[in-house]
């Protein structure tokens, strides 16, 4: 099993969100990897001022590793969207707060919306970048990353899922992330994806 060759048993989430939380234990699992949320051992959240996606995770897994000596799993995601040039990309969470608004998912959406009005260009993806410490020194973090293609819509579908996904629209599914049960967005996910690219690394290092 993956987790007993590279000693992974436990594995701190550098993260409290509880929506990551079930979508990588529930993928992890099956390698034989316990996901604990950083909160769980008291670990507050690391800061993000990166401009990239790795930049944030590599430092939030670092702090995560260091202040419990466990190895540590970060994620930095976000929506990309093309006719805004990537945003909001890293400052999804708080795509709204930078402009003075509140921080939540209502905020972040009704400004995406309203930045593409009149836009007729709704190709976005989700992107999600992992990075695997086994340490917090670890001079060899593993990094991996998945894409979900999809486009922005301005009319919200589905109850499940959180962030933008009632807002992300799959074309093929004819369906948004959000009208999807928990186990079809696990396997299709931008998470899903880069989990799977972990997992393989991880069985190749094995």
């Amino acid at each position: 099993m993956v987790s007993d060759a590279l000693g992974l048993g436990r594995v701190v989430l550098a993260s409290n969100n509880a929506g990551k939380l079930r979508e990588f234990a529930s993928l992890l699992d099956a390698a034989g990897i316990e996901l604990i949320a950083q909160g769980e051992l008291g670990v507050p959240e690391a800061p993000e001022p990166h401009a990239t996606f790795v930049e944030n995770a590599l430092a939030k897994a670092r702090h995560a590793s260091t202040l419990t000596g466990l190895p540590a799993l970060a994620d930095d995601s976000g929506l990309c969207v093309r006719a805004l040039n990537g945003a909001p990309g890293v400052y999804s969470a708080r795509y709204a707060s930078m402009n003075g608004g509140e921080k939540s998912d209502a905020a972040n959406n009704a400004r995406l919306v309203a930045d593409l009005a009149g836009t007729t260009d709704r190709r976005a993806y989700y992107f999600c970048v992992l990075v695997l410490v086994r340490h917090a020194d670890d001079p060899e973090p593993l990094i991996a990353e998945g894409r979900w293609h999809g486009e922005v819509i301005d009319v919200p579908r589905g109850a499940n899922g959180f962030g933008y996904d009632p807002y992300f629209f799959l074309p093929t599914l004819n369906a948004s992330a959000a009208e999807l049960d928990p186990a079809r967005k696990n396997a299709l996910s931008h998470r899903a994806l880069a989990l799977r690219d972990l997992l393989q690394r991880l069985k190749e290092l094995a």
